[in-house]
Order: structure tokens, then sequence, then C-alpha cells
């Protein structure tokens, strides 16, 4: 019995079902990839490639070159898409940590003790300074 109530809670744990929606998202974009591809993409290449449709190129029985390529060219066009989703994502989180970084505020109390903090320093000073050289 402990079996199936351990798999039923690695089943629904948050983790999984975030995995699940991952990839039904991730087949429904390489759905769309390959409708760019095959609907945009490939009508304007057609007419640059000798005999026009280059994804039904054979080598030999069997052999798909042009399928081949044209799954190339949908792999290209999802890392570039990919790329240019983390770059811009990436650049977002560090401007936002340079903005705090930069641009912190101290409210009233780290403000406060920042003061506290400065005079204390320019108390030990003078203090050492009346010292003299014995301490």
């Amino acid at each position: 019995m402990s079996v199936v109530k351990d798999f039923k809670d690695f089943a629904i744990r948050g983790n999984m079902v975030d995995l699940a929606i991952g990839v039904i998202i991730g087949s429904a974009f390489g759905n769309v990839i390959n409708s760019i591809v095959q609907d945009l993409t490939m009508p304007l290449l057609n007419p640059l490639m000798p005999q026009g449709r280059w994804r039904e190129w054979i080598i030999d029985p069997g052999v798909k070159l042009g399928s081949f390529l044209g799954t190339l060219v949908n792999f290209l066009i999802v890392a570039l898409v990919m790329f240019g989703v983390v770059s811009l994502l990436h650049g977002r989180r560090r401007r936002r940590e340079a903005e705090k970084a930069v641009g912190k505020e101290l409210d009233h109390t780290d403000q406060l003790l920042t003061d506290i903090r400065d005079e204390m320093r320019g108390i030990r000073k003078e203090m050492g300074d009346r010292k003299g050289p014995t301490g």
C-alpha cells in the first residue's frame, strides 16, 4: 500500500505538474516552429534552391537528405528563438539587480543606523587621538 501512496505523492507533487506543463507547452511551441519553417521559411527558400522542393531530396533510397536538412533548420530556428528568450530574461534580471544595487535608497531606520555608525566612528577616532602614543 505504501508504494501506491509514494507514487501518488510523487506524481501529484508540484514539480511533476510543472514538468508536465513544460512538456505540453514545449510540444505546442515545437508545432508553432514547424509551422513557421514549413509555411513561412521554406516557401521563401524553395525558389533559391535547385529544383525548389529541397525537403524531398533523396541521395539513395532511404537516405532523405532534404528531410534531415529541414529538421536541422527547425532545430536552428528553435535554438535561435530560445537563445533570444533566455538572453532577454537574463538581461532583464541583470538590469533589475543593477537597479537594486545602484538605486537602493535607505529607509528611515537604515539611514538612522548609518548615521549612528558614522558618528560612533568619529567618536572612536577622536578618542584614539586623545589617548596619545601609550593607548
